[in-house]
């Protein structure tokens, strides 16, 4: 999966913050419902906009932008 294709930055939506597909849900926001517990279903049956394919995006997204911050500080 390339989340490059489900994980979009446009400046004049949230603040142009990374969203889902063009949706006023950010990556933040799937990322603190996972952080509090809620399993991919929970978040799916509360914005059945979201798939698991999107969920799955924004843990891809973070796992690749942490990746380029450490390679950045070890350097």
């Amino acid at each position: 999966m390339n989340y490059q294709d489900i994980i979009t930055i446009e400046p004049g939506k949230r603040g142009g913050k990374p969203c889902v597909r063009g949706l006023r849900i950010t990556v933040y926001d799937v990322l603190s419902w996972l952080a509090d517990g809620m399993a991919k279903a929970e978040i799916i049956d509360d914005y059945p906009e979201l798939t698991d394919s999107d969920i799955q995006a924004c843990l891809r997204f973070a796992a690749e932008r942490e990746h380029n911050l450490s390679s950045i500080k070890s350097v």
